[in-house]
């Protein structure tokens, strides 16, 4: 069995260390335009070997773990070069434009569009953790496009690591992920963003920073090279996200002018029906 990855960082490479797991005999190859990744990721044992386009034609499956611009550029050109049985599967945060990419693509039966809702707010090589999708949610769009045999083989591999299935349409995808992953993401960089700016007037302000605080904002040290492109292919949902948010913002201000605390507490009662929601949620092993 040969498996090759293109993107040696978190998402990328923690997918290859958990199918090394599973399955010891596996050949890992590694692609990557950042050749200290590659060296860091044979290091680790992460990957076995350095590859490039040509080692796709023999590759059971491929694995595409790059930002969502480079995604859309890319994509077809491995397409192009994988072989006729070979499943290629994209870990990309957007969905509609990376599935119109190839969607006329000779290929097109060999491509699953698929979207891992794990990670963390770390990356490269040293990032990447045994297990990290244990329990998450892997979202698989336009699957009736997937040569069905191949499909069997990626939910083998999906079910084997523990993860769950949902099925989506790209549209839907890319609209329900930009209140759930985009608009958190905006929120901590900006938070950090107010803080950092204030800090430069009193210098003791991070004394003062508690695990709230450290939890609310740690998503603004994820990488700016990935999620620009993420904001910037999903504008129009991102958009309409921070224009609710932003009126929640305005109102929750407002009641506060006004001294009208009994819907400040009304306010955040009523959001306290998340604890609900969120217990199904895994957290992520550290």
């Amino acid at each position: 069995m040969k498996v090759a990855v293109i993107g040696i960082g978190l998402i990328g490479g923690s997918f290859a260390r958990d199918v090394k797991k599973l399955h010891p005999e596996v050949t890992i190859v590694g692609l990557d335009k950042n050749q200290t990744h590659l060296d860091e990721a044979i290091e680790l044992q992460i990957i076995d070997v350095k590859g490039d386009l040509d080692a796709l034609a023999d590759a059971d499956m491929v694995y595409v773990s790059i930002p969502v611009n480079a995604m859309v550029h890319e994509l077809p050109k491995i397409l192009d070069a994988v072989g006729d049985d070979t499943l290629v599967m994209d870990a990309g945060s957007t969905k509609r434009l990376i599935c119109e990419s190839v969607a006329e693509h000779p290929k097109r039966r060999n491509f699953m569009a698929c979207h891992p809702i794990a990670g963390t707010e770390f990356s490269g090589p040293s990032a990447a953790l045994e297990g990290l999708y244990d329990g998450k949610t892997m979202i698989i769009c336009e699957v009736e496009k997937t040569a069905f045999k191949l499909q069997e083989r990626a939910l083998a591999i999906f079910q084997a690591i523990g993860m769950r299935i949902r099925y989506m349409n790209p549209e839907a995808h890319d609209k329900h992920i930009a209140y759930v992953s985009h608009l958190s993401h905006i929120s901590s960089f900006m938070l950090g963003k107010t803080v950092i700016e204030k800090e430069k007037n009193e210098r003791d302000i991070f004394d003062m920073a508690g695990s709230g605080f450290e939890s609310t904002v740690r998503l603004a040290k994820s990488s700016p090279d990935m999620w620009t492109p993420i904001f910037e292919q999903n504008k129009d949902n991102v958009v309409e996200t921070l224009e609710e948010y932003i009126q929640n913002l305005t109102t929750f201000k407002e009641l506060i002018q006004k001294n009208d605390f009994e819907n400040v507490h009304l306010e955040m009662s009523n959001t306290n029906k998340i604890k609900q929601i969120l217990k199904g949620i895994p957290l992520t092993k550290k």
